[in-house]
């Protein structure tokens, strides 16, 4: 993939794509806003949230052994997968111990992430997508451009033609006289689904939380495939990132009246199912449960990044992101775009070695309302920031930068105050001379908006840094000097700033 700003080029030229991503993003965050203004103590909700995760995180270790202790004693086979290989290899072996072609599949990032679908191809083992939007991009041959709402970039249309070309190619195909109308849409899936959740023996889910008291796994989910997976194969397999750990089950009622308000924006989710290992005579009756690190204790050592560890894959961060909604989800290059995405992939692939990966902490204006609906408090713009200084430092070669040398040269100035009160004087001579280049061949004046003049674009070196920066013209009049000459803005007549 290339590097985002490449990525975000093409994104922005398809206006179609723009459309359809406002138009998603806005309704679900509509209706977010709604169900959250009901909620009298949600801020106290968010706190409890992220305070349940923190502790969580700072004992980590004891909370996983207590789940596996848990899991084990319900019947439950329990794996554990350092990293994407070993978890594609024990989810393989087990479909394979099984004699099994294919398996039925539960919407999952933890899967996606470790790209469990190819690596099953591999195997000659196919895995069924049975989320609609999942089924959508898996028959487009596409790649998910949301955590929420995989196929958020496509229109009614545009899914019509997909299910009319590619369903046959897989199972039973769509009919011949398919509209656009959701409902004919959602029929068509819901057929072709029918027959593989009736034959599959084999299937994979994810889980949203994995609770180390009881050793229940939970799904929530929205369209009953998941309850379809979860209950009628022999066997199922759960990828469970190590981060879903809660330790007590009285945690979900904090979780469960967070997530589906931050990500549907409904009051509860339409499914939450909950298992805990075997019942006899009642579902799967083989369980097996690969706890995935995959960089995630990587995360943890990261004093400041360990919070996006607090994630619950809701998609609020993404839905009011200005960036995200107007490059959709492909430019950043992963199954997690957007703001959780620009943080979370570099610190779970570390930084310093892709391009893609170190131009995700820079795919951000910081604005800040990814913090401010985030259900967990992830300060995504602090991680930004503490990323894009690993970025830096990732690729220093033993030689300061022009900009290195600037930072040091404004470090001095800043920390004496007779240094500093000289630049202010200086920056009064600096205006007449910014003025007075004003209009010399390659130099171009801009204004700011309220009508400030602003620096154009310099010649030379200094180019690459003013074509993406407006600064200010240093105004003619410090601000200690007005203040003497205006007796605080009383007298205006008596001094100018410009």
């Amino acid at each position: 993939m290339p590097p985002f700003p490449q990525a975000a080029h093409t994104a922005l030229a398809d206006t179609q794509l723009r459309s359809n991503l406002r138009h998603a993003t806005h309704t679900i965050r509509d209706k977010r806003q709604r169900v959250v203004d009901e909620v009298d103590q949600w801020e106290a909700l968010r706190t409890k949230g992220a305070q349940v995760k923190d502790d969580m995180l700072a004992h980590l270790d004891e909370h996983l052994l207590t789940l596996e202790a848990s899991l084990t004693a319900r019947g439950a086979i329990v794996h554990w997968a350092r990293d994407a290989a070993e978890a594609c290899a024990i989810v393989a072996q087990v479909a394979t111990d099984h004699g099994v072609d294919e398996v039925v599949k539960v919407k999952s990032m933890a899967t996606q992430e470790i790209e469990l679908n190819e690596a099953l191809a591999a195997q000659g083992i196919a895995a069924w997508e049975t989320d609609l939007a999942e089924l959508i991009v898996q028959l487009g041959d596409d790649l998910p451009s949301h955590i929420l709402v995989p196929a958020i970039h496509r229109n009614r249309s545009e899914i019509r033609q997909i299910f009319l070309d590619h369903m046959a190619g897989s199972g039973r195909p769509a009919p011949a006289d398919l509209t656009d109308e959701p409902r004919e849409l959602a029929g068509a899936a819901r057929l072709h689904l029918r027959e593989k959740f009736l034959r599959a023996k084999v299937a994979v889910s994810g889980a949203n939380f994995a609770v180390a008291e009881t050793g229940t796994l939970v799904v929530v989910e929205s369209e009953g495939n998941g309850r379809m997976c979860l209950t009628l194969p022999e066997v199922l397999i759960s990828v469970v990132g190590i981060e879903k750990v809660l330790p007590r089950f009285a945690d979900l009622d904090t979780f469960l009246q967070l997530l589906p308000r931050s990500s549907t924006g409904e009051r509860m989710n339409p499914y939450t199912s909950m298992w805990s290992g075997i019942t006899p005579g009642d579902g799967p009756q083989e369980v097996h449960v690969v706890l995935l690190d995959n960089g995630r204790t990587n995360v943890l050592a990261d004093e400041v990044g360990r919070q996006a560890l607090r994630c619950i894959r809701c998609s609020a961060c993404l839905n009011v992101c200005p960036v995200y909604e107007r490059t959709g989800g492909h430019a950043y290059g992963s199954v997690y775009p957007g703001p959780i995405g620009a943080i979370l992939v570099p610190l779970l692939k570390g930084v310093g070695h892709d391009a893609q990966v170190d131009s995700l902490p820079y795919a951000s204006s910081l604005c800040g309302r990814c913090y401010e609906v985030c259900p967990v408090k992830i300060d995504i713009p602090e991680v930004l920031v503490h990323l894009r200084a690993e970025v830096v430092d990732a690729h220093r070669d033993g030689w300061p930068t022009g900009m290195d040398l600037a930072m040091r040269a404004t470090s001095v100035l800043f920390a004496d105050p007779g240094r500093m009160s000289l630049a202010v004087k200086a920056s009064g001579v600096a205006n007449r001379v910014v003025a007075g280049l004003t209009g010399l061949p390659g130099v171009h004046g801009r204004s700011l908006p309220g009508g400030r003049a602003a620096i154009g674009r310099l010649p030379g070196p200094g180019a690459a840094w003013s074509d993406a920066r407006d600064l200010p013209v240093p105004p003619r009049t410090s601000f200690r000097t007005w203040w003497t000459q205006t007796h605080g803005g009383r007298d205006e007549t008596a001094g100018g700033r410009s």
